[in-house]
């Protein structure tokens, strides 16, 4: 199968490409730079230069994968738009990805690839005090999601201390989230291992990335979750960039 992935909801600005051969073998080609306001003028150039590594043609490709957020707004508007416009100029599917899916697969497979079973809140920084959140659930090769997707303040998180986070949220909101449990041979507070998942930390930072959205597309496809071009759309959990100069006002006066 070959595949186009990207994504661009956070800091980082993650390409990846999949070629298959006759033979089964599956190869893949990365990339990944800064994102933010640099991913608008490199994204295009960057994926034409991957995919020539790959020696494939748009034309080739069976679906164009991204990440559809929730993220960065001007992430998110980039990813679908091009996304948008390759699929139609190539006629190809696209397979949008929920950005928080892609942060617990990438959890995943960085710290607990042998784990049949595996559950992880996925949490990226929302900005404006608060985070996205959502749980999932691995077992046996597939991911189901137990909470949705959400905008919620760190304190809020409903994880006890024996849950296993993954995002990257910890430098900005550590202290107001769910404390680990103690490790077993130390009384500190400490990220540490969860006995129910043994040698996995507690905190695991983790992006979205574009090689964990292509370990999730085949099951994603197999599923029907293939769209046409024109349905590349992002996914938006806040309706608000920024707070207004009243809000801010008054956050102040409290201090």
């Amino acid at each position: 199968m070959n595949l186009l992935a990207f994504d661009t909801s956070t800091e980082l600005m993650s390409i990846a490409v999949q070629c298959g051969d006759d033979s089964g073998q599956t190869t893949v080609w990365q990339h990944t730079a800064p994102g933010g306001a640099q991913t608008s003028a490199h994204l295009i150039p960057a994926i034409q230069g991957l995919m020539a590594q790959a020696n494939l043609k748009f034309e080739q490709l069976h679906a164009i994968v991204f990440g559809c957020g929730p993220g960065s707004f001007t992430g998110l508007r980039t990813a679908c738009s091009v996304a948008q416009g390759l699929a139609f100029g190539a006629n190809v599917p696209v397979l949008p990805i929920a950005t928080l899916l892609a942060v617990a697969e990438e959890a995943r497979n960085q710290y607990a690839p042998q784990q049949a079973i595996w559950q992880v809140w996925a949490l990226l920084d929302a900005r404006m005090d608060e985070m996205y959140a959502a749980c999932y659930e691995f077992d046996k090769g597939h991911w189901t999601e137990i909470a949705g997707g959400s905008l919620i303040r760190p304190e809020d998180l409903g994880a006890g201390p024996h849950t296993v986070l993954a995002g990257n949220v910890f430098a900005a909101y550590g202290a107001r989230l769910p404390a680990p449990a103690p490790s077993p041979t130390s009384t500190e507070a400490s990220p540490s291992t969860d006995s129910t998942q043994p040698g996995v930390p507690q905190w695991l930072e983790a992006l979205p990335t574009a090689a964990a959205l292509l370990r999730l597309a085949p099951a994603l496809l197999a599923a029907g979750g293939a769209l046409s071009a024109d349905q590349a759309l992002p996914l938006y959990i806040r309706d608000k960039v920024a707070k207004t100069t009243l809000e801010r006002a008054v956050e102040k006066a409290a201090l």
